[in-house]
């Protein structure tokens, strides 16, 4: 271990068992799932049009990261952004609507699945070009840290993005002037449809802040109590004016890249083994049996209940109206 107020490269495994808390956690990463899965299904009958970037398998990275953040910190993701707008808080109903175009949706039916916001949430897009959402979350740390605020901002990006360099350049800047930025790779190891060792010379992209003197962790991105301890040591360090830190989160996506790929790129063993040993849900799943937090009945509860919220949610992203036309022009800066 490093002494305190040595940079580190942080490679040593954090342990910590689960609590009560854990419930809240299960209960957020199966909303999740149930949520991309029923987006899925009404893609699939038309409902949905556009991109379409399922978030299923990933649910333990950004449910563990919320849980390491305080009121007036700040998220900024990419176009696989269902998840995390689910985990910051936003309403189910007003995300599920936007997908389908509704008025009734975060961006008023205009946005669609990449591109919703929440100002009451701090929750920044969902943007669609790959690796642009890293300055402009370097862009909020710096405005944070200008306030005078201790606030953080999390700016999360995949694999594939890691390689851009508009990414570079924000870790110089956010090291040289110490901003309150934690970068989150997304590591689902296939990008768009390459796999990590094809396209990076450096494959431990936990590292790629070294030059930078920005320190980094590799987590396993399909345990939400690791990533919850990674992403509390992250964004202390940060809060502290240290200045940024990486986390490289190992995780999986069981769905192609957009709802158009068929993913041929891997094997349906891959996939399946990925799920039947590593699945982030099952694997709380079973903590909390194990720890005896909640039993049998109290999951089929929980189950239930989510199945409920979006089963709303579909429902209202239905039945909420069209946008109007006038629509067309607002939002627009001149």
């Amino acid at each position: 271990m490093a002494k305190a107020g040595q940079k580190k490269q942080a490679d040593e495994p954090i342990v910590a068992g689960p609590g009560p808390e854990l419930i809240d956690y299960y209960r957020e990463m199966l909303l999740i799932r149930r949520f991309e899965e029923k987006a899925g299904q009404m893609y699939g009958m038309g409902l949905i049009g556009g991109f379409c970037h399922l978030y299923i398998g990933q649910e333990a990275v950004v449910v563990g990261m919320q849980a390491a953040l305080k009121e007036g910190d700040a998220v900024i993701t990419g176009y696989r952004d269902h998840g995390h707008m689910l985990a910051a808080g936003m309403d189910a109903k007003g995300v599920m609507a936007e997908l389908t175009g509704r008025s009734g949706g975060y961006s008023r039916g205009k946005g669609g699945s990449m591109h919703m916001f929440s100002k009451e949430k701090q929750f920044y897009g969902g943007h669609g070009i790959v690796g642009a959402q890293v300055p402009l979350g370097t862009g909020v740390a710096f405005a944070m840290k200008y306030r005078k605020t201790d606030n953080v901002c999390l700016a999360y990006f995949g694999d594939g993005a890691a390689n851009q360099g508009q990414v570079y350049e924000s870790f110089n800047m956010a090291e040289l002037w110490r901003l309150p930025v934690i970068y989150v790779i997304e590591n689902n190891q296939y990008a768009m449809g390459t796999a990590v060792a094809r396209a990076s010379a450096q494959t431990k992209l936990h590292r790629r802040g070294d030059s930078f003197n920005i320190p980094g962790r590799e987590v396993d991105g399909m345990d939400v109590i690791a990533v919850r301890e990674a992403g509390r040591e992250a964004v202390k360090w940060a809060r502290e004016g240290n200045g940024p830190y990486l986390l490289e989160m190992k995780t999986y996506r069981y769905r192609g890249h957009s709802m158009s790929d068929p993913a041929k790129y891997r094997t349906k063993e891959e996939v399946q083994k990925m799920r039947t040993e590593h699945d982030p849900i099952d694997h709380a799943r079973e903590q909390l049996l194990t720890a005896g937090l909640v039993d049998e009945a109290g999951l089929k509860a929980i189950d239930a209940e989510v199945k409920k919220i979006v089963a709303e949610a579909a429902d209202f992203a239905q039945t909420s109206p069209e946008p109007d036309p006038s629509e067309l022009m607002t939002d627009i800066l001149l």
